[in-house]
């Protein structure tokens, strides 16, 4: 695939960037992207490996390696450099309904398991994957195409992110009547609220739910099952209902002082943020303002980083990230070889704004949170720290050991918590009756995505916990396959 010697012939080139400097005065995503003859070049690395590890998808040592949705990424990384860009973008959709959204905020575990990135650069399968959407879209290649046949039977998904919508799109095409239902204002769940504009702009999200409905499907926003509507209501009038409410609970950070205010869960301040945005251009004031305001960040991972550099865009006076974690090494090492996910240091979009407008990576590692520290209006003023280090524990096990004289007073007006999800939320799956398994997450049949309840089907992070986009998208589409097989008894999707 590609040129049989491009591998050795190209470096590997990405999209330049605006300086951190000029983008943090926008809410636009900042890539620049590359030529098309530069496009084909990278295209030409793709080399013919024979067993092209990217798209296998598979997890190894709890880590994605390849595709989880098996991206036929050879194929169109080769129609890229024939300038074939119809054709890639029938490949690439082939397997992915959503490129536009992986080819954005995805880490790319497929460049993890590049052959090429074995002994050097990975080709950059994302760029390229982002630009053969991107184009399809500008060049009109990319309509609605409405289901052939129809089925009569009804279909309710219950959330509207990347699962929901995948598992949506996969049933409209297999020609069932599909509602979907969100309790937010705005369809797209963490595609919409969970992720900054400038790391995936709105109109990229609501250009794919524009065409969706076109193609059939019906969105109703502002309804929450279980409370808005009852799930027996919901059970009555279809025939079959897919869970894809996520895993929104959110970890919390029971320390002294978690009472004082200014103490906000990441996604509330992310949330709050974007639809502000989008109403009003932040006009309204319904955002969590950080003007002139110390800032914590504590967690460190994708949430973290779009904290730090949505707070830096609502001007606040300093971010500090704390991880309790050590830093990454800068390459591999020897236990982590190829083609596991590289667990190397990552300075990702905010981290390198803060470093250029304070003069400092904002991260401090292995730093745990004391308690909080408050005024006498009961705002948090400050946090108490402490330097850690890990060993292990007779079972083999890591643990965290305070370092005696470490201790540290850092200011903080304002303190988000980006420690990840604890699983989904209640209401609904008690109502419905749903069995949950040890992580407290919906209890489903492996790879059939059935629960305990006869015709209700759980798929994304309501079933296997916080994850990838990716892994939403594929969990979608192979529930949707379950789906179509239990109503028809048989699927060709």
């Amino acid at each position: 695939m590609g040129k049989a010697t491009g591998f050795l012939e190209y470096e590997r080139e990405v999209p330049g960037e605006l300086d951190p400097l000029k983008r943090i005065n926008a809410w636009k995503e900042f890539a620049i992207p590359l030529e098309e003859e530069k496009l084909t070049i990278q295209g030409a690395r793709c080399m013919d490996c024979g067993t092209p590890f990217c798209h296998v998808g598979r997890l190894i040592s709890g880590m994605a390696s390849g595709c989880p949705i098996h991206n036929l990424i050879p194929e169109w990384n080769d129609l890229v450099y024939r300038g074939s860009w119809k054709e890639a973008l029938k490949r690439l959709h082939k397997t992915n309904n959503f490129p536009e959204f992986t080819g954005r905020v995805c880490p790319a575990p497929c460049e993890g398991a590049c052959t090429v990135g074995k002994s050097g650069s990975p080709v950059t399968i994302k760029n390229i994957e982002k630009a053969i959407v991107d184009r399809g879209f500008q060049e009109g290649w990319i309509t609605p195409t409405m289901p052939t046949a129809h089925t009569g039977k009804k279909v309710a998904i219950v959330g509207s992110g990347p699962a929901g919508l995948a598992c949506a799109d996969q049933l409209n095409k297999a020609g069932h009547d599909v509602t979907v239902y969100e309790r937010a204002d705005r369809i797209g769940g963490l595609l919409m609220y969970g992720i900054p504009n400038m790391k995936l702009d709105k109109g990229t999200v609501q250009r794919r739910v524009d065409l969706l409905a076109a193609e059939g499907i019906n969105f109703i926003t502002k309804q929450e099952i279980g409370k808005d509507i009852t799930t027996e209501e919901l059970r009555s009038q279809f025939d079959a209902v897919v869970l894809c409410g996520g895993a929104t609970k959110p970890r919390d950070l029971n320390i002294e002082g978690r009472e004082l205010k200014g103490i906000h869960q990441a996604m509330e301040f992310l949330t709050r943020s974007t639809q502000s945005l989008l109403d009003s251009e932040l006009e309204d004031g319904k955002y969590l303002s950080v003007k002139d305001k110390d800032v914590i960040v504590i967690g460190g991972g994708d949430t973290g980083t779009d904290c730090v550099a949505t707070a830096i865009r609502l001007e606040c006076k300093s971010v500090i990230q704390l991880e309790i974690m050590p830093q990454l090494p800068l390459s591999r090492q020897p236990g982590n070889p190829w083609p596991e996910w590289p667990k190397v240091l990552k300075t990702d979009y905010g981290q390198q704004e803060a470093t250029k407008l304070y003069g400092t990576d904002p991260r401090r590692y292995l730093t745990a949170s004391k308690c909080f520290i408050g005024d006498t209006n009961g705002n948090v003023e400050a946090i108490r720290t402490v330097e850690v280090e890990w060993s292990k524990n007779p079972q083999g096990g890591l643990i965290s050991v305070e370092i005696p004289g470490s201790e540290k007073v850092i200011p903080a007006n304002m303190v988000l918590l980006a420690l990840g999800f604890t699983g989904p939320e209640g209401g609904m799956l008690e109502q419905l009756g749903i069995e949950r398994d040890e992580r407290s997450n919906v209890k489903s049949e492996l790879d059939h995505y059935t629960t305990n309840v006869p015709g209700v089907f759980a798929a994304g992070d309501m079933r296997r916990g916080q994850s990838l986009v990716v892994w939403a998208i594929h969990e979608g589409r192979q529930a949707a396959r379950e789906v179509d097989c239990y109503l028809m008894g048989s699927t060709e999707l």
